[in-house]
C-alpha cells in the first residue's frame, strides 16, 4: 500500500550569485503530482547584502494560523498564505538567523551571530526572551538576557547554532561546531543530551533517539538509543549535469550538501540537499522513497523544510 506523502513548503538559499540573479526563494512541492511551485523569487533590489549572512536567501520557516513566519539572516517576515508580505520584524540581538519553531504563542529563532536563542511572543509583537549559550570549565552553561534592552551578548560565533527544536521535555540547540545536541531545561541549565559529529544541521529528538544532517558525511542519520543507527545517501549528480559549479570562490557550494529535515511521521521523513533537492526516506527499510530537484545551480540549497499546514 502506497503512503501519500504531504505537501511540503521549503526555502533556499545561494551562494555566490550577484545582484539581479536570484537568491533563492520559497517553493511548494507535491510529491504526488511531482509539481514545484516558486511562490517567493528572494530577487529585490534592496537587498541587505553585508546584513544577510554568506548564504543570500530565506531559512527557517513556522507556521501560527493563517501566518507563514519564514526567517531571513537577520529579519522575520510575515506572509499570508499567498504569500505576500504582511509585516517582519528585526532586533539587535537577532543576526545570521537559521532555523525557526513555534510552541504555543512562542516563536523560537537561532541567532548564530551572537551564539543565541531569541523567543518572539506572538500576542505581544516582540522579542522577549534571549538565551546566550557558553561553554566554560569543561562545561556548557548560558544565561538569559532581555533583547528589547542593550545589555545582551556581543557579537559572536563560536558555535554557529543552526538549530532549535522545543517541547514539553526542554529547548534543544546544536550547531555545527556544538558537537552535541543540548537541552536547556526549565532552570536554564544545559546538558549534553549525545554526541553529534562535527558540521551537523538539524539535530533534534525524534522517536526513542535522535535525528539530524551528518553534512560533512553527506547523509541523513536516525540514531537510536541503544546505538543502532540508520543512514541515508544524499542524493548526487553527474558533474556534467551541475550549472555553475567551481563559480564559488570560497568552495562552500558543492552538491550533496545536507540541510533541512522535516519528520512527516514516525516512520517517515524529508530531507533537503544541494543542489536544491528534497527527498523523503522510509526509516524502517531504509529507502528512499521519492526525490524531486528543483535547480541544478550548484549554489542553490535547501534550507528550511515543512509540512504545509492548510488545505488548498
Amino acid at each position: 500500500m502506497s503512503i501519500k506523502l504531504p505537501r511540503l513548503i521549503a526555502t533556499s538559499v545561494v551562494r555566490g550569485s550577484q545582484q539581479g540573479e536570484s537568491h533563492g526563494g520559497v517553493y511548494t512541492l507535491d510529491f504526488g503530482t511531482q509539481q514545484c511551485d516558486m511562490v517567493v523569487d528572494w530577487n529585490t533590489a534592496d537587498i541587505d547584502f553585508e546584513g544577510r549572512g554568506a548564504d543570500r536567501g530565506l531559512r527557517g520557516i513556522a507556521f501560527h494560523g493563517d501566518d507563514i513566519f519564514i526567517a531571513a539572516s537577520d529579519e522575520l517576515f510575515v506572509y499570508d498564505r499567498t504569500f505576500n508580505i504582511k509585516t517582519s520584524y528585526r532586533n539587535r540581538y537577532l543576526k545570521h538567523c537559521h532555523e525557526i519553531c513555534r510552541v504555543g504563542n512562542k516563536l523560537f529563532l537561532t541567532s548564530t551571530g551572537f551564539d543565541s536563542l531569541l523567543a518572539y511572543d506572538l500576542d505581544e509583537q516582540a522579542f522577549t526572551w534571549g538565551f546566550h549559550l557558553m561553554f566554560q570549565n569543561d562545561a556548557w552553561t548560558g544565561h538569559t538576557f532581555d533583547p528589547r534592552g542593550s545589555h545582551g551578548p556581543r557579537a559572536m560565533n563560536d558555535f554557529h547554532i543552526n538549530m532549535v527544536h522545543v517541547d514539553n521535555s526542554g529547548i534543544y540547540v546544536s550547531g555545527l561546531k556544538t558537537e552535541a545536541l543540548l537541552r536547556i531545561n526549565g532552570k536554564y541549565e544545559v546538558n549534553p543530551v549525545c554526541d553529534l559529529p562535527s558540521g551537523t544541521h538539524n539535530a533534534r529528538p525524534f522517536g526513542d533517539g535522535v535525528l539530524f544532517n551528518d553534512t560533512a558525511s553527506d547523509c541523513v542519520r536516525y540514531v537510536r538509543r541503544n546505538g543502532e543507527q540508520r543512514a541515508y545517501k544524499v542524493p548526487t549528480y553527474d558533474p556534467a549535469e551541475i550549472m555553475f559549479a567551481g563559480i564559488d570562490d570560497s568552495k562552500i557550494a558543492r552538491q550533496g550538501f545536507g540541510r533541512g529535515l522535516c519528520p512527516i511521521d514516525e516512520k517517515t521523513i524529508a530531507a533537503g540537499s544541494s543542489p536544491s533537492t528534497i527527498s523523503v526516506y522510509d526509516l524502517e527499510s531504509g529507502q528512499k522513497m521519492a526525490s524531486v530537484n528543483m535547480s541544478m545551480d550548484i549554489r542553490n540549497a535547501i534550507h528550511g523544510l515543512e509540512i504545509w499546514p492548510y488545505e488548498d
